[in-house]
């Protein structure tokens, strides 16, 4: 099969980057032949794929993406002329733009957010006119394209927003790393996991052994809720903020939620790091995974957290916050958010923690082998659609 992916911006450390590789390195796994088209690459590149990068610029995103999706467009015709004809090729997209056979839903519905998280004003908006136009391209009532959803969340609003599109929606089962899954579960090597790991990161940054390690890890940090996190650290009786350390993770601008740590009074118990690849060392040191996002297609990230025996307290809104609910791993602040909300069920769970069984719960979770799957789905998926038969 020849198959054309195309993604906005390709770095390591970002969720939505990693399905893409993932599910990438499956196809090419199968012989397929893979050209990507990409505005930015970042790390290595894969082998025996070409990537051809866009040659546009722009001062806004909106601008930058429409650019881009004419570039892209006229590339692929360019392409078709040179062979005479058009190709037999699949056209596999990781952002909602036109033109797509294939879409991979790593965002959440657009039309959603516009109408429950912002002003009526919001409508009038060249952003507003730009994503509601490229996402109408993909789930609109004129599209053909196939979409692949992560989470039950996701299906609800599509179905919601535009209805003439369940037909083209197809589920995928989650999709941990097979590195993430444990060859020894039981609490006892937990333990000595968790050892190990806090030397290293005591050694690392100077965080005490001894301090409730709270964590969160992801890309984006305004979407991911980090300044709900720090006014939820911030909110902890005096005795138990002394105790409790917040690690952050990930690829964002550090610089505005440290000065709101600073004005919250908690800066020394505060730690921002970039993105980093021992993700599973990191989710051994800690005690507690904290991911209040404002919105999250899925959350491959906390996840990771149960299947390692981490416990969870995550936002409604990210989809795969059913997870820890049906692994009995945490706790999930329901919607609409309130901060107290998430500041009462923060404090419970610290004071839980020594005698909770999410720990152990999430590490049985961890045994379903339903949940190493994703990349091979998409993959058959993208097979089954090039061949023309029933995609189901």
């Amino acid at each position: 099969m020849n198959l054309i992916f195309v993604i906005y911006s390709y770095f390591p450390h970002g969720g939505q980057q990693r399905d893409f590789m993932r599910i990438l390195n499956e196809c090419r796994a199968r012989g397929h032949t893979i050209t990507v088209y990409t505005l930015k690459w970042s790390g290595e590149k894969p082998e025996g794929v070409t990537i051809h990068l866009a040659p546009v610029r722009a001062l806004t995103r909106t601008r930058l993406y429409k650019k881009f999706s004419r570039w892209f467009e006229k590339a692929i015709k360019t392409e078709d002329d040179r062979e005479n004809g058009v190709q037999n090729r699949t056209i596999v997209g990781f952002n909602k733009m036109p033109g797509l056979d294939v879409y991979y839903a790593a965002d959440p519905c657009f039309a959603e957010m516009a109408a429950t998280q912002r002003g009526s004003y919001y409508r009038y908006s060249s952003r507003y006119k730009h994503f509601s136009a490229f996402e109408e391209s993909v789930f609109g009532r004129d599209s053909s394209t196939e979409i692949l959803y992560l989470s039950p969340q996701q299906r609800a609003a599509f179905k919601t927003y535009y209805p003439e599109c369940e037909s083209r929606l197809h589920a995928l089962p989650a999709g941990l790393a097979e590195d993430r899954r444990l060859v020894d579960r039981s609490p006892e090597a937990r333990v000595a996991r968790k050892k190990a790991a806090r030397e290293k990161l005591n050694n690392e940054l100077n965080i005490s052994q001894t301090a409730t390690l709270v964590m969160q890890i992801g890309s984006g940090f305004k979407v991911k809720g980090v300044d709900r996190a720090l006014r939820a650290i911030a909110s902890l009786p005096l005795e138990t903020r002394r105790e409790v350390h917040y690690l952050l993770v990930g690829s964002g601008k550090s610089a505005p939620y440290l000065r709101l740590a600073k004005k919250l009074g908690i800066a020394n118990e505060v730690t921002i790091v970039g993105g980093r690849d021992d993700v599973p060392d990191l989710l051994a040191a800690a005690d507690l995974m904290l991911h209040p996002a404002y919105r999250e297609s899925a959350g491959y990230t906390l996840l990771e957290a149960v299947v390692a025996g981490l416990p969870v307290l995550a936002t409604e809104t990210c989809g795969y916050a059913y997870h820890i609910v049906q692994a009995g791993a945490g706790a999930v602040c329901p919607e609409p958010f309130a901060q107290a909300s998430l500041n009462k069920l923060l404090l419970d769970m610290l004071q839980q923690l020594p005698t909770a069984q999410w720990s152990a719960n999430g590490l049985a979770y961890g045994a379903g082998d339903s949940l190493y799957t994703m990349p091979q789905a998409a993959a058959d998926f993208i097979e089954r659609f090039e061949s023309g038969t029933p995609r189901g």
